[in-house]
């Protein structure tokens, strides 16, 4: 598993922050650009926002391609803590997304 997207931010903060809850730590990944390569060697694609589903290059015909349209936590306007909860949803919303992709891919 990996991530890429269509655009470099870095690294936010807040991310790191909201990932170190659930013992993951991100806080030396990198933002990567998606390229025909990359995408070459992907099984699956997943995008998060509308953006990335429609901006994302071409996807080659073995590569699976599904959206789960999930708000940018980082685009959210808000204090402080408002801002760290949207993260938050967004991480569980991603972690149910795996899980349930994770049962399919199993039969389950």
């Amino acid at each position: 598993m990996a991530s890429a997207g269509i655009e470099t931010h870095g690294l936010n903060p807040i991310a790191v922050q909201v990932m170190a809850e659930k013992d993951i730590d991100i806080s030396k990944q990198q933002s990567q650009l998606i390229d025909n390569d990359y995408l070459q060697s992907c099984d699956l694609v997943v995008t998060l926002c509308g953006d990335a589903r429609d901006k994302c290059p071409m996807t080659p015909p073995h590569v699976q391609r599904i959206h789960w349209p999930l708000p940018d936590p980082a685009a959210f306007d808000g204090d402080d803590e408002a801002k760290l909860n949207q993260f938050r949803s967004v991480r569980d919303q991603i972690e149910t997304a795996i899980s349930h992709l994770s049962k399919q891919k199993d039969g389950q």
